[in-house]
């Protein structure tokens, strides 16, 4: 397959964020998606994230299985380290680069088919222990790459271009993932950069397992009449539970806001999330409230999108293992082995 790659220059004018780069540094080679494809848009919000976050390239791990969501890490963050897995198995290679150097920030993205499918097992166990991630699921509910078929994630009665039926029950990857203890989940939608690029800046920001499904509809196979995963769709269905403002350094700010004001809601590193609640009633910090919610709207055919829950206590899997807080693969011979008296006494304490 051939890549092209993009011009190195830069127009001098282009705006530079704090760290020194331009949105163009954030990018990657030329996409060879279908054009239009929603995948595209997530790749740009992902980048214009970045470069508002100001994050440095270099400190980024990205990760990905197999299928037309797997190739889009080629077209963002160029600069930064990735990896491409065998199909659905992107959690736990995650888990184990996460558990050697914790200094990286960790963005795993796959597709329907690669979590919902053949990767379910790998996804539930990163969501249940809380590896310190960014899960993006760039889902529109059809293989790409082979044609078309529903996959795990199609609603039970859409119809695919052919005009097949789906007669399976949809895995729900949202609900998954706060039955499963994500302690960031949220719902975007590829057409709506708005909402999107805010959600991905919390999820970066998060302080552990941080799920998000984006509805990314495939031009190709699944953006027809019939189809719920169809742009036409999403937008005729969209249900926004609330709107990420900003993210901003401050104090953490204790006071309740007003129903259908403002949340606002401290992130691991001491900044602020700030909610604009679209639905007073509606509390992001309660999970139960949340799967409650979920279900009744997904009942009447609305695809609930916004931040959905968020735990701002969160830990991550370091935090369970008690791991010291230098790099593992930092670490010497001298620490690692630290003599047969250490290990007379750990074999002791199996006793």
């Amino acid at each position: 397959m051939t890549y092209i790659a993009k011009p190195r220059l830069h127009h001098p004018t282009l705006a530079r964020n704090k760290v020194g780069h331009t949105r163009r540094d954030y990018e990657g080679k030329v996409s060879t998606l279908c054009a239009g494809c929603g995948h595209d848009s997530i790749s740009a919000a992902i980048v214009q994230a970045c470069w508002e976050l100001d994050v440095e390239p270099h400190r980024v791990a990205k990760l990905s299985g197999i299928g037309c969501s797997s190739k889009t890490p080629d077209y963002f963050l160029g600069a930064s380290h990735g990896f491409n897995t065998v199909h659905g198995r992107m959690p736990s290679v995650l888990t184990g680069a996460n558990l050697a150097n914790r200094e990286l920030l960790y963005l795993g993205v796959s597709g329907d088919g690669d979590s919902a499918s053949i990767g379910l097992g790998q996804f539930a166990h990163a969501m249940r222990r809380g590896v310190r991630m960014v899960y993006i699921v760039e889902n529109n509910g059809v293989y790409g790459l082979t044609k078309g078929q529903f996959s795990a994630t199609a609603d039970r009665g859409s119809r695919s271009k052919k005009g097949a039926i789906n007669n399976d029950s949809p895995v729900d990857l949202v609900g998954m993932a706060l039955q499963l203890g994500a302690t960031y989940v949220a719902r975007g939608f590829s057409g709506d950069k708005a909402q999107l690029v805010p959600l991905i800046k919390g999820a970066i920001e998060h302080g552990g397992a941080a799920f998000l499904d984006v509805i990314s509809p495939c031009v190709a196979f699944n953006n027809h009449d019939g189809s719920t995963r169809s742009y036409e769709y999403v937008r005729q269905h969209n249900e926004a539970m609330n709107r990420i403002d900003f993210i901003a350094l401050g104090p953490e700010i204790k006071a309740e806001p007003a129903p259908g004001e403002t949340l606002d809601l401290p992130n691991a590193d001491g900044s602020i999330m700030r909610l604009r609640k679209l639905h007073a009633d509606y509390d992001p910090t309660d999970r139960l409230g949340a799967m409650n919610h979920l279900q009744q709207l997904q009942a009447t055919g609305e695809v609930v999108t916004g931040l959905i829950y968020v735990d701002t206590r969160a830990g991550d899997l370091h935090a369970a293992l008690k791991t010291v807080h230098k790099p593992l693969n930092t670490l010497g011979e001298t620490e690692l082995c630290p003599g047969a008296n250490a290990l007379a006494k750990i074999n002791a304490s199996l006793r």
